[in-house]
């Protein structure tokens, strides 16, 4: 499975969001780095859900974060997150 459908999968079973958005960024990021051939290193995810709407910036992602667990996490260099409630 991709890595980007694995977030997606991921994020969907915790938060069910009305709106989700994975994107694979990793090409734009080709030579810096973090980043392989392949891709699959740097991802963009939009989101909202009710779930985040009482939460501030930092307790989203932390969540995120927690959802995605550390084994995707630690496959992941970039993750720029736009998330609201």
């Amino acid at each position: 499975m991709r890595t980007a459908d694995e977030i997606h999968a991921r994020l969907t079973e915790a938060f069910a969001p009305a709106l989700l958005s994975v994107t694979d960024e990793s090409e734009q990021h080709r030579g810096h780095g973090g980043w392989q051939e392949g891709g699959q290193t740097h991802f963009r995810v939009s989101m909202r859900a009710a779930h985040f709407a009482p939460m501030t910036r930092i307790a989203r992602h932390r969540a995120v974060h927690a959802a995605l667990g550390p084994d995707l996490v630690g496959r992941i260099h970039a993750l720029a997150l736009e998330i609201s409630g």
